[in-house]
Parts: structure tokens; C-alpha cells; sequence
């Protein structure tokens, strides 16, 4: 079946063998492209260099324009100071203190100037008279345009920050009679206007003065600026943006400057006014406008070359179709035969689901054996134990000791109830349980274990060393689940011991954040320690041990939520170490 579905693809996988497009249409389409970009880019450059200049002639000139008009309003407004200074009807008012026709006076000049506003200041630097009725009564006596007035004999100009933004343009002059100063006539232009008209065009224009600062604006946030500080103010610009500009400006000359992401060509002249100067930025945008018209029907007339080119491309693929309906056929059978060898592997699965089922009740056979296994191995020890006592009691009954004979049948009634706990608590190996846990304090527990291990010691003569703190160590634990563990690991010790000439263990109890029994012993050490929590794992003779004990008592210290360790001693012998979750004087466990 396999070598079917192979032979099928590999009719699939043929190169097609329709006819080749023909060299001369491809020829063709690229010599068509080629003319395509070479004419879009040479009109292109030809059409921007030109309107470019014409856009920059226009804008000189507006510009010549802007700053003459701003000009002759400033020397139109610069006499008027000067011919009110003489006025006998506002020397008369300032001499009498008599202000009741000022305001009105001064109202009938402003519609003739044509100024902003016009005010008359005392001595005292008050405003006596105003055709901004707001204004009268107002303290003008440290300001510039006041003070400087006041120490010249001239016409000042003074240029005034507004507290909302942008500025005043202040003409002001003393007005004395002889050598007596009566006060200050202050005349404010009007340059807003300018302003607003230059705002309706597609230009940005700025004003600044002597020292680089901007006074005029068609962009409020620029004033009060330098040029580059107001440049700055434009927001930053990401990559996308920095990308949008770059295919832009490529219809353009190199531009002077860049404005809000845009590019523009900047115009500069002088103002000869106090050393103003005008600039504007002219944006390219009439320019891309026009180019881009023309491109676009050039681009219009290769593109219909083009479609005609490929129409005649579309020709030849008709041809093909029937090719491709004929592989269609192919590709339907090959789509058959993989349906019978899905069909195929469908029922293989089916087996395979059979197989894995018998393995499963074969794996719980095994688990089956390694429990009875389990059950001989822990119920060895108290069996042992139990004929030692009984070989005890019946010497004992014989010698007519038969107190200390009962005793002996009270340990033996204490190991048989051992035996149906360990048949119990043995099918944890299997499964967690849901013990409930209480209290326990591991000093007795341990003292219990060792009981039970008594008759060993005394036949082996070994020496214990027991090293238990001052201070009960409690745990919360199932007791006959942990001297379960602790007597596994006593028999460890134990049987490690066998051929030592003088066998010691050393058990050692320690409270600290955790609770720590460490059961250490004399013996040749561990040579595996990586496989010696696994179950059926062993390094006793045959008989001696089914390699349980270990795997059992590591279960039951990780349901306790602890752990059981192991390795080597540095001086020989091997060291386990139980580590349990120590019970606080508040009756909470303690984190590990």
C-alpha cells in the first residue's frame, strides 16, 4: 500500500511541461518597465525643479509684501505719540486734573489712527483717560513704556508680554509744558491683525527681534520662543512617520526645514524696524499636487500597456487549464487509495486499544504482587519480635516469673496490633490516603521504635548513641505511620552493620525550622544512592530484604509533607535524615 501512495505523488511532484511563455514577451514586459520608470523619473525631476521655483518666487514675493505692510503700520502708528503729546485739549486735562472729556477725546483719535486702544497716564503713572473704559484708574507707574517715557524726550516703543499669551506694541511719550511734565500718552498698534491675515494662508509665518525672540506668530505656542526652541516644540516623530516622509519628499527638492513631520522651504528677510526679521515656511504641498497629476496619467498609460501584455499571458494559461484538469484526475485517485490506507490504520488502532487495555490489567497485577511483597516485609519484624518475646515468657513461666511473663505477653498483644495497623496503613504505597493526623511527639515515638527493635539490639550488641534535645520536637503526623518510618530506618542501620566488629548507631533529634531526625551508622556506606528509593530496590542477600522498606517509608515522610535524604558519611557509614514540618507553640505548622 505504501509503495502505491509513493508512486502516486511522485506523478504529482513532475515539473509541468506546458509550453514556456515565449522569450519575447518576457522581453517585452521588461523593456515596457524599465520605460515606465525611466519616464515617470525623469518627468519627475523636471516638473518639481520647476514648480519648486515658481512656488519660491511667490512666496519671496508674499513675503515682501507681509513685511512692507507690517512696516508702514508701525511708522504710521510712530507719529501719533508724538502729534497727541501737543494735543491743548489733553494738556488742559492733565493741568486741571479735569479728566470728563479725555476718554471721549481720545475715543474720537482711535477711530481716525485706527490704533488698538490709546491711554493717558498722570504723573503718577494713573490712567486718567482710556478708550478701553477697563483700563482707567489703572497704576502704570513701573512700566516700561511709563518709565522710559518719562526719562526721554523722544518717542518710545516697547514691546509687552500679555499674561494670556503674545504681546503689546507700545508707542509712548511724555507730555510736559516747559520744563513740567504733565504725563504719558501710551498708543498700542494693533499688530494681531496682521496675524489673523497671514493665518489664512498655507504658509507659517514668524516675526522676531533683535535678539531672536518671537513677537508675531501664526503659530501661538512659538511666541516668546527662539527659533530652534520653537522648532523643537513639534511632537517627536515615530518610525512610521519618519517612513511616510521619506516616500514624500522624493518628489521634492531637498527641503530647507521640516515642520510638524512636513518639509518646507523657509524664506527670511529683514525688517528694517529695530532690527526685526521676517521668516516664512512654505510647504511643498502644491507642488506634490501638480507633479503627482501628471505622474499619475503617465502611470495610467504604461498601465494599460501593461494589462494588454498580460492579457496575452492569460492566453497561454487558458491553454494549460486542460493540463491541469488531467492532473485533477491524478490527484483524485491518489486521494482514494489514502482513504483505504486511513481505513487501514483505523482498524490497526482498534488493536492497539485492545493491547492496551490487557497491558493495564497486567500493570495491576503487578501492583497487586507488590503489595502482598510489601505486606511480608513489614509484618517480618513484629513476627520476629514476637518470638522472641514468647521464647522470653516461657522461660520466664518455667522460672516462675509470671509478672515478668505478662509483661512480655503485654508486648506481644502491642506488636499484634502493630501488624493490623501496618496492614492498613501499607496501601498508602498504593494510593494517598486521607489519615488524620494529630500531635506527636517524634522523643517518644522514637523511644517506642526502639522498644520494639530491643530484642535485635540486645542479640547484635549494638550501641546506640542518642543525642534528643531538651524541648519536646511535636509534629503533626499519623504516630504509627512515623514509627513505621523510624523503624525502617533503625533495621537499615542495622543491617549495615552486620560485619562491623564493633557496630554503633547514632541517632540524633534536632528542632530548628524543620524537625530533623538523622539516623547515622558504621557501616561500608551507600553505593547507589540514586536508585535507593525505588521500590524493589536492594543490596541485601537474597532473603535478607525485598527492597521495600525505603520506597515505603519515603512515601510516607512526602504525605507528611517532608522528605526523606540520604548519603554517605565522610568518615564511612551512611547517614538518612527525616525532615518534617515542625508543630509551632500556636499549633500551626511551621513553612518549610
Amino acid at each position: 500500500m505504501s509503495i502505491e501512495v509513493r508512486s502516486g505523488w511522485s506523478k504529482l511532484t513532475k515539473p509541468f511541461r506546458g509550453a514556456p511563455l515565449g522569450w519575447r514577451l518576457r522581453v517585452a514586459v521588461i523593456v515596457l518597465l524599465i520605460a515606465t520608470v525611466a519616464t515617470v523619473w525623469v518627468t519627475n525631476r523636471l516638473l518639481t525643479d520647476r514648480f519648486t521655483e515658481s512656488t519660491r518666487n511667490r512666496a519671496e514675493l508674499r513675503l515682501a509684501l507681509y513685511s512692507g505692510n507690517l512696516l508702514s503700520e508701525l511708522r504710521r502708528n510712530a507719529i501719533v505719540p508724538q502729534l497727541l503729546s501737543r494735543d491743548p485739549t489733553l494738556l488742559g486735562a492733565l493741568r486741571s486734573s479735569d479728566y470728563s472729556l479725555s476718554t471721549q477725546r481720545l475715543i474720537s483719535f482711535v477711530e481716525e489712527i485706527g490704533a488698538a486702544s490709546l491711554m493717558l497716564l498722570d504723573r503718577d503713572g494713573r490712567s486718567v483717560a482710556a478708550t478701553d473704559r477697563n483700563r482707567l484708574g489703572e497704576a502704570h507707574r513701573n512700566s516700561a513704556y511709563f518709565v522710559d517715557a518719562i526719562r526721554s524726550n523722544s518717542t518710545i516703543f516697547s514691546v509687552i508680554p500679555k499674561e494670556s499669551g503674545g504681546y503689546s506694541f507700545v508707542y509712548s511719550r511724555r507730555m510736559d509744558a516747559g520744563s513740567e511734565i504733565l504725563g504719558v500718552i501710551v498708543v498700542e498698534v494693533d499688530l494681531q491683525k496682521f496675524e489673523r491675515a497671514w493665518s489664512g494662508i498655507s504658509d507659517a509665518v514668524m516675526v522676531t527681534d533683535s535678539t531672536g525672540n518671537i513677537i508675531l506668530s501664526t503659530e501661538p505656542q512659538w511666541r516668546g520662543l527662539d527659533e530652534n526652541a520653537a522648532m523643537l516644540r513639534q511632537p517627536p516623530q515615530g518610525a512610521i512617520q519618519r517612513a511616510i516622509r521619506a516616500t514624500t519628499d522624493w518628489t521634492a527638492l531637498p527641503p530647507d526645514a521640516y515642520l510638524q513631520g512636513e518639509a518646507v522651504m523657509r524664506m527670511e528677510t529683514r525688517i528694517p524696524f529695530r532690527g526685526w526679521q521676517m521668516t516664512s515656511f512654505t510647504t511643498y504641498a502644491s507642488i506634490r499636487e501638480k507633479v503627482n497629476s501628471v505622474l499619475a496619467l503617465e502611470i495610467m498609460g504604461f498601465a494599460i500597456l501593461l494589462a494588454l501584455a498580460f492579457y496575452a499571458l492569460s492566453r497561454r494559461a487558458t491553454l494549460r487549464m486542460a493540463l491541469f484538469q488531467r492532473e485533477s484526475a491524478e490527484l483524485r485517485a491518489l486521494n482514494a487509495r489514502l482513504q483505504r490506507e486511513i481505513a487501514e490504520r483505523e482498524r490497526v488502532e482498534k488493536t492497539l486499544d485492545l493491547a492496551e487495555q490487557t497491558l493495564a490489567q497486567s500493570s495491576k497485577l503487578a501492583a497487586l504482587g507488590e503489595m502482598s511483597a510489601a505486606v511480608s516485609h513489614e509484618l517480618n519484624q513484629p513476627l520476629a519480635a514476637m518470638k522472641t518475646y514468647l521464647a522470653g515468657a516461657r522461660l520466664l513461666l518455667r522460672r516462675n516469673r509470671p509478672e515478668e511473663a505478662l509483661a512480655s505477653f503485654g508486648r506481644i498483644d502491642g506488636l499484634i496490633e502493630r501488624m493490623g495497623a501496618i496492614t492498613r496503613q501499607l496501601k498508602s504505597y498504593a494510593r494517598k490516603g486521607a489519615d488524620a493526623f494529630s500531635p506527636v511527639n517524634l522523643g517518644e515515638a522514637l523511644a517506642s521504635s526502639l522498644s520494639m527493635m530491643e530484642p535485635q539490639l540486645r542479640q547484635r550488641h549494638v550501641k546506640i548513641t542518642q543525642i534528643l534535645p531538651e524541648e519536646p520536637v511535636v509534629v503533626m503526623a499519623d504516630r504509627m505511620r512515623i514509627e513505621q518510618v523510624m523503624v525502617n530506618l533503625l533495621r537499615n542501620a542495622l543491617d549495615a552493620t552486620k560485619s562491623v566488629a564493633e557496630p554503633d548507631v547514632e541517632i540524633i533529634l534536632a528542632a530548628g525550622d524543620t524537625a530533623v531526625l538523622t539516623v547515622r551508622d558504621n557501616g561500608h556506606g551507600i553505593e547507589n544512592i540514586e536508585n535507593l528509593f525505588e521500590p524493589f530496590y536492594t543490596t541485601k542477600q537474597p532473603g535478607d530484604g525485598v527492597g521495600l522498606g525505603l520506597a515505603i517509608s519515603s512515601g510516607i515522610v512526602n504525605d507528611h509533607g517532608g522528605r526523606l535524604t540520604a548519603r554517605n558519611a565522610q568518615h564511612g557509614g551512611a547517614v538518612f535524615e527525616m525532615q518534617l514540618p515542625i508543630l509551632g507553640s500556636d499549633g500551626l505548622e511551621a513553612a518549610e
